[in-house]
């Protein structure tokens, strides 16, 4: 049963110490939980915003940071805090990560180590790259890390999906700094819509998730929100635009707003 429980505990994510820990009989091997290696000092902290860490460690259940997150609610629990659900609005998050290699970025991203990884480029020839990590990010459901490319000697934006082998730690902790006011998603976003089309759309408030996001917000009323969104794929991107109904409606351009229109009408056509 104790062989059981320490392996349990393992499991959640708590770290347990074997050793001499006996002054007397140091030959006697004793098990210790250290405090600061379990509970979390995060000072003032109120019943909604532990509601909200939990949501955020409840997302990666299952996904590549599943076992860390499990850690961190593990740990939230210790605060001796009562959650605060009812000032939250009802989500249920899930992030879905499928690249093996998220987690070992996460690492290099935490310790400032720089990585080499094999890359699939865009004339699907497999390419060495070594580069410091800056950041990762989420657009249209594609998960992106951006970083410094030692031999382009320039900041490049790489798809996790097309990294083509495991990512190596190279080099010590501390090996670079981030840039000052660097911020991930908008450096994303400007090099993908570098090589996208460009549409508006008014979205309707609390509507349209997965198609605006990683968009720029243009102007907001009372109903509907103006977006500027990016997009690759025309065909794809009509479908989507037709699934979410009277939820959105294209402001721009005018070929593609005129190309929903008559799609909606011979939708009306076929079905009268």
């Amino acid at each position: 049963m104790f062989e059981r429980d320490k392996d349990d505990l393992r499991t959640m994510g708590i770290e347990i110490e074997v050793g001499g820990l006996d002054p007397l009989f140091d030959d006697e091997a004793g098990y210790r939980i250290r405090p600061d290696a379990y509970a979390l000092n995060l000072g003032e902290i109120s019943g909604e915003e532990v509601a909200l860490l939990s949501l955020a460690a409840e997302s990666w259940r299952g996904a590549a940071m599943g076992d860390a997150a499990q850690s961190a609610l593990n740990k939230l629990l210790s605060l001796g805090i009562s959650s605060d659900f009812e000032t939250i609005p009802a989500m249920a998050p899930k992030m879905l990560v499928n690249s093996p290699n998220f987690l070992p970025i996460i690492r290099a991203l935490t310790d400032l180590r720089s990585l080499s990884f094999e890359y699939l480029s865009k004339d699907l020839t497999v390419e060495n790259r070594e580069i410091d990590p800056y950041g990762l990010a989420n657009s249209h459901g594609a998960w992106y890390l951006v970083g410094h490319d030692h031999a382009r000697d320039a900041v490049r934006v790489f798809r996790l999906d097309r990294i083509h082998s495991e990512v190596t730690q190279t080099g010590k902790p501390e090996a670079f700094t981030l840039p000052e006011g660097f911020d991930v998603q908008k450096i994303l976003n400007a090099q993908l819509f570098d090589s996208t089309m460009m549409a508006q759309l008014r979205v309707r408030q609390g509507k349209g998730y997965t198609l605006i996001a990683g968009s720029r917000m243009i102007s907001n009323d009372d109903d509907f929100v103006l977006y500027e969104v990016g997009y690759s794929n025309r065909q794809k991107f009509i479908d989507s635009i037709l699934w979410h109904a009277d939820d959105v409606i294209v402001e721009s351009p005018a070929d593609l707003r005129a190309e929903v229109i008559s799609r909606l009408q011979l939708l009306v056509e076929t079905h009268v």
